[in-house]
Formats: structure tokens, sequence, C-alpha cells
């Protein structure tokens, strides 16, 4: 009952975090996980969804919403004590996950050295040539498009069949010679790819093991969905590994492809069944036309969804297009990311609206009644000084006056990488960034510093890497001081984020003087170490509280177990 074929295991960003002494900084405040990335990609749910569907079992192993939830939890124990018939799987998607991934792959290759270790995401396939090279990676799928060629392998292990003609496989023989078949299997008909709750909750349930498939560390309270509208992008944002370059150069896609309404409204109806949570549609709807969007938001409108639906905007609103979405949900929220107040920084930057475009859009969008509008600004853009920084903070003083506290401005530092495959990455001198790790070991070496700052990979020609870190926190404490001033939130939450900063800020000087006043080795290790408490309070909800991005959840159970437990029993397909 227990056994598996396939056992997914997701890392924290270092391995173990709970014994290194971090400073992480504001890198994880606008997003739900912590510092630790503890949040697993959505491509675990349809690569298990797609292999039971081959006849193959799986499993899924948070290992760092483990280690997070519980000091005590022994990680190499979980490892040591599951043995998969086939394969152990390990995602690699964020490059943050470059030190906690292989240290996982190795300890799967100490324990069980005979069950083939499998990587794969997008800093997978970028870094696969030196991925494989290490004595604990077997196989490297890449791309984005990685259920079929997952399905074949399988199927190859299973029957020791060979691997040369399963698309987008990068492997190594058994003498250690390494073999790289053509990334082929790009999907565009992404309709058989599903958003598969039910399916999660069933092997839960089939596994009595609910608690190592929790997403993030406050799911239970905060229970948010996301439904996934496309792969690709249309858009070819300057720092973003995910941009319509970034796609085209290293993952073979070049062109976006997208789920048909259909489904997607299928997806929807189906998680407002179990859940009173939000619900993220990720990618902007009218990437893929405005009949596109159209079509989506009329197949919902009857259905008159009540729980809190997250929109996001690429570039601004129309008129027609807020009107629709007002008219089909109950509940609506939008995020949009100007990055910076600076319409001639945008641009530079990839993105082509203006300002005066942001500030219709959150017009539009309060005036037909959205619940939250989330505005995120940068640090780290091309072009971008310390001055313009804290010009966007006083900008967002002026449409803070203009409107009310359902808009809500954040500010975040691009760390702790710029992506590789990004525009900027991928042509640094132009776009004026000094890249200072170009290899993956590199990357995995970084983030064991001591600090944020000296894990960034980057400086630019505008702000080093001190100036970076330090005009972040002086624009999260300006902003912060705007909002608590102001009414955006309370005044005990603004002080709580202020201490937080002045804590960081302390922190931080004490670790610089540690790095130029010992050598590395057993002294600087050792105060280090004392400062470890201190950096641990100055790594989470830094600039921002950890409510200010989150949206609302319906009052009632967050979960509709009954509901849920009905339709596990009758094996309901979602």
């Amino acid at each position: 009952m227990f056994g598996c074929d396939l056992l997914l295991l997701h890392a924290p960003s270092v391995f173990d975090f709970r014994k290194e002494s971090i400073l992480y900084g504001p890198i994880s405040d606008v997003i739900p996980s912590t510092p630790v990335f503890e949040m697993y990609p959505v491509g675990f749910t349809s690569i298990s969804e797609h292999l039971s569907s081959l006849g193959f079992s799986t499993r899924i192993i948070n290992l760092a919403y483990r280690m997070l939830a519980d000091p005590a939890y022994d990680a190499q124990a979980a490892v040591r004590r599951r043995r998969p018939r086939l394969a152990f799987g390990i995602d690699l998607h964020w490059l943050p996950h470059a030190h906690g991934a292989i240290e996982v792959a190795r300890l799967c290759k100490k324990y069980h050295p005979e069950v083939p270790v499998i990587l794969g995401g997008l800093a997978s396939t970028y870094f696969h040539r030196e991925i494989i090279e290490y004595d604990c990676v077997d196989y490297v799928i890449r791309g984005d498009s990685t259920e079929r060629p997952f399905g074949m392998l399988m199927k190859a292990l299973k029957t020791g069949g060979g691997f040369a003609d399963i698309p987008n496989l990068t492997y190594k023989d058994a003498s250690g010679r390494v073999f790289e078949n053509p990334l082929t299997n790009v999907e565009v008909d992404l309709d058989s790819l599903t958003n598969n709750y039910l399916h999660m909750f069933r092997k839960g349930a089939r596994y009595l093991d609910v608690r190592n498939m929790i997403p993030f560390h406050d799911w239970w309270s905060y229970p948010i969905t996301a439904v996934m509208t496309c792969r690709g992008c249309t858009q070819d944002c300057g720092i973003c590994g995910g941009s319509r370059s970034g796609y085209a150069g290293y993952c073979g896609r070049d062109r976006i492809s997208f789920r048909s309404p259909e489904r997607l409204a299928e997806d929807v109806r189906r998680i407002a069944r179990y859940s009173n949570g939000p619900i993220f549609l990720i990618g902007d709807l009218r990437q893929g036309g405005e009949s596109y969007a159209q079509s989506l938001l009329r197949l919902l409108r009857p259905h008159r969804i009540q729980n809190h639906m997250v929109l996001e905007l690429f570039f601004g609103a129309t008129p027609g297009y807020v009107e629709e979405i007002a008219a089909t949900f109950a509940n609506f929220n939008f995020e949009m990311s100007p990055e910076t107040h600076d319409d001639r920084i945008r641009h530079a930057a990839g993105k082509p609206y203006t300002s005066n475009d942001v500030e219709e859009s959150i017009r539009l969008a309060l005036e037909h009644g959205a619940k939250k509008f989330d505005l995120y600004f940068m640090v780290g853009l091309t072009q971008q000084d310390a001055d313009s920084v804290l010009a966007s903070i006083d900008y967002c003083k002026e449409i803070m006056e203009r409107f009310d506290s359902r808009l809500m401005p954040l500010i975040s530092p691009l760390a702790p990488f710029l992506d590789p495959g990004s525009p900027a990455y991928e042509n640094a001198d132009q776009m004026g960034y000094e890249i200072l790790f170009r290899s993956f070991e590199d990357h995995r070496r970084a983030l064991l510093q001591p600090s944020w700052k000296y894990t960034l990979n980057y400086r630019t020609k505008w702000m080093d890497r001190d100036r970076i870190v330090s005009v972040t926190y002086e624009a999260g404490r300006r902003l912060n001081r705007l909002k608590g001033e102001m009414g955006f939130i309370s005044r005990e939450a603004a002080q709580d984020t202020e201490r937080r900063i002045d804590l960081a800020l302390r922190v931080n000087e004490q670790i610089d003087a540690v790095m130029n006043q010992t050598q590395e080795g057993p002294e600087r290790d050792r105060r280090l170490k004392e400062l470890k408490e201190k950096m641990e309070g100055a790594s989470a909800s830094t600039v921002c509280q950890a409510d200010e991005i989150k949206w609302p959840v319906l009052l009632g159970r967050n979960l509709k177990f009954l509901n849920l437990a009905r339709d596990i029993l009758l094996g309901a397909k979602i």
C-alpha cells in the first residue's frame, strides 16, 4: 500500500538551513513561502497525474516543509526509510534550490545507490550539462513539458529499455559517458494536463500522509490554489528567466501555448467545490487575445464563483476587460508589477506600458469593486540608481493619496539571483549588469554565504551589492511608514516591521564586520553562529507583513471536507 514507483522530493533552498547561519533578507517577503522556498512546483502534480494514467504510482514528500515545520524532523532518515521501486525525482525548477536539490540527491545515492535520481525544472534545464556531471544525478529531463518524457523514462526504467529515443533527456551510461537527446517535446495542446488538486488529496488519503504534500508553511489556514493558463509567455521582461526569449533560448518554446477556456473553467469550478481559498489564474488572460479572455469569463459567469479570484495584469487594463471580470466574479483582485515609477526604466526593463496605464488600471479595478490591487516594485533594475528607487516610494505616496487601502504597494529586491536565461543575464553588458556567478556550482556555493548581499549574483552600473541592500531596506522602511501613517496597515503592524528592518540593518553590519575581520575558518564560523538567532529574526517578513500579500479566504471551513471526502470515496474525477 505504501510503496511507490517514483518518489518526488522537494528540497529546501539550503540543506540543512536549520544549522546554517544565514541572513536571507527580504528575498521571499512578497511570495507565500518562507526563505526556505518550501513551495514545490505545480509540475509535481501534473507529472504525478500523468504517470498515474500510465499505471505508475507516485508519492510526494515536501522535505522543505517538514524540516521547517518540525525542528526535530530528520530528513536523512526520511530518505533512508523510503526506497521507491524505480526512481527518485527532485525538482530544481528555481535556482535558489541549487544547494538543497543536490544535497538531497546525494542523500538518495548514499542510502539507495542502485536507485536512479532524476532532476527536472527550469534551472535543471539551463544547467543540465553541469548537473549531469554530479555523481548523484543520473538523468535530467529538460524543458517546460516533461510529463511525456518522464513517462517514457519510467517505462524504460521498468522494462530495461533504451533511452536514446526519449526526448528532452540528458543522461549518462554505466561508464559515465553523457548523452544529450534533442529537446523536441514542447507541448502545444495543454488540455490533457489538468490542475488536479483532487488527485493530490486522493494520494494523501491513500498513503494516510497529507503532511508530506502540504505546499507551504501556512497552507491549512491560507489554502490558495493556482490555475496555470499557459506555458510560455508573450512578454520579454528583462529580469525574468520565464520570459519569451528565455523560453525560446533554453526550453525550445518559440511560442506560447494555452489551455482551452473550457478546461480552465472546469478547473476553477472544481477547485471552488473543495476550497474557500483564493484561486490565482497564473498569466494575464489577455495573452491569448481578448476573445480568449472573454470566452473563459463567459463560461464561468453563470456559476458566480464566490472564492476570491486573483488575476494578473501584464499591461494596462481596459474598461471592457474590467467590466467583464466584475460581471463574472463576486470577489476579484488584481496584481500588477510596474517595478518602477519611471517609464524610461520600465521600458528599458522590457515592460512597454506607462505609469498612466498603471494608474488607470487601479482606478478601473477599484471603481468596479476589486477587493485588492497589489502593486509590485523592484530594486535592481537596469538604469535604476538608489535615488530612483526612493523616488518610486514617493510615487507610491502619490497614488496612495488618490486611492484607498485596497491598493497595496510592495517593494522587494531582485534576489537572491538574476535569472539565468533572462535577457539581462544573457545580455548583461548591454543592459548594464555585471554577472558575478556563471556556473551552477558557483550559485550553489553562493547560497551558503552568510547574508543575501553575498549571495546576489550580480551588480549593476548604477548600484553595487552594498547599495542594493541598503536602499532595499531604506525603501522598505519608507513604504512601511507610509502604510502605517495613512492607515493602509495598522500602526502596530508598521511598528513591528520597522523593528525587523532595524534588526536586519544591525545584523547586516555585524556580518560585514565578521567577514572583514576574520579569515574563512573556525573563528569566522563561530562568530557567525553567535548571530544565527538574530539572522533568523531578520529573514522573514522583513520589509512587509505576511498578511499584506494575502488575499481573503471566505468564511467557513477553508477546505470543504464533506465534498472532498464524498468525491474521493466515489472516485470522482476533477
